[in-house]
């Protein structure tokens, strides 16, 4: 009964805010079908939902926030899976190496965005070291990374985050494949290269998917980084949601819980699609958990 008792206790805050979350899905759902009695909106309509997808603004920004996700996850797996693979062929798994590693994954988004306007904007640090060896006339030659279309200096924010959290997220699980059957193959012959092309890197998959679609789900509905980093438009799906909620007429507010509605189906989606997907990955690689 002890045992019970202690097992609830520990549980209790995250049954907590799994229930907090839940009240909020309810909540957005029920006031994306245009239920805000408050506001006199009583009869439940599917209308919100279909004025969101003919507004091209809307359809703008997702497009936006999907290429923001994209790149910022391949880019981060890619890079985050060759500095693990750096790591453990270095012994540098453990200690003030780790630590430096995990460093980004701990700074706030809104201060990561701060860092990169003071270092990337055309009036930045890189910009003025660049001037001061002679290799710019003048600090506007600086290409414009920031508050573009192309939401170039979000990704790049998203990148200084996410690569160090990909390592850490497969480091261990990496690691000790490399320290059995990777060592294995390299005893039979096998060159380092191709043990971690062949052996580590296939078995890691799953890990490794499950970082990158952690990352897609995160950059697609951040906040932050695109308001801060990102042009005036198009807009990022995140901040066009949030201007639709704080308009001042509250009868619009239907319309913005129906875009976050979109945003939750949409991810919804993606993360069904994710276990599908690694499902067979798992039985490909013969039943990796």
């Amino acid at each position: 009964m002890k045992r019970q008792t202690t097992i609830f206790l520990l549980l209790l805050p995250f049954l907590a805010v799994t229930g907090i979350v839940l009240v909020s899905i309810w909540n957005v759902l029920v006031q994306s079908l245009g239920y805000i009695p408050a506001f006199g909106l009583t009869k439940p309509t599917l209308d919100y939902y279909i004025q969101v997808f003919s507004r091209a603004d809307f359809l703008s920004a997702v497009w936006v926030s999907v290429r923001i996700a994209l790149w910022s996850a391949v880019f981060s797996v890619c890079l985050g899976v060759l500095l693990a693979m750096a790591l453990i062929k270095c012994r540098k798994t453990r200690g003030g190496m780790l630590y430096a590693v995990r460093l980004p994954i701990l700074v706030p988004h809104a201060v990561v965005a701060v860092f990169v306007i003071q270092i990337l904007s055309q009036t930045g640090l890189a910009a003025r070291f660049a001037h001061a060896l002679g290799f710019l006339e003048d600090y506007s030659a600086f290409p414009q990374l920031l508050f573009t279309p192309s939401y170039l200096g979000t990704i790049l924010a998203y990148l200084w985050k996410e690569i160090p959290f990909v390592a850490y997220f497969v480091l261990a699980f990496m690691s000790s494949i490399s320290d059995t059957l990777g060592e294995a193959a390299e005893n039979l012959g096998a060159s380092s290269l191709r043990s971690f092309w062949e052996v580590t890197l296939p078995l890691s998959v799953p890990v490794i998917s499950r970082a990158g679609l952690i990352i897609f789900i995160f950059a697609f509905g951040g906040y932050e980084l695109p308001l801060l980093l990102g042009s005036t438009l198009p807009k990022a799906l995140s901040v066009q949601t949030y201007l639709v909620y704080m308009s001042p007429d509250l009868l619009q507010r239907p319309l913005a819980m129906a875009m976050n509605g979109v945003v939750l189906l949409l991810s919804a989606g993606m993360a069904l699609a994710y276990s599908m997907v690694i499902y067979r990955l798992n039985r490909k690689v013969g039943g990796v958990k």
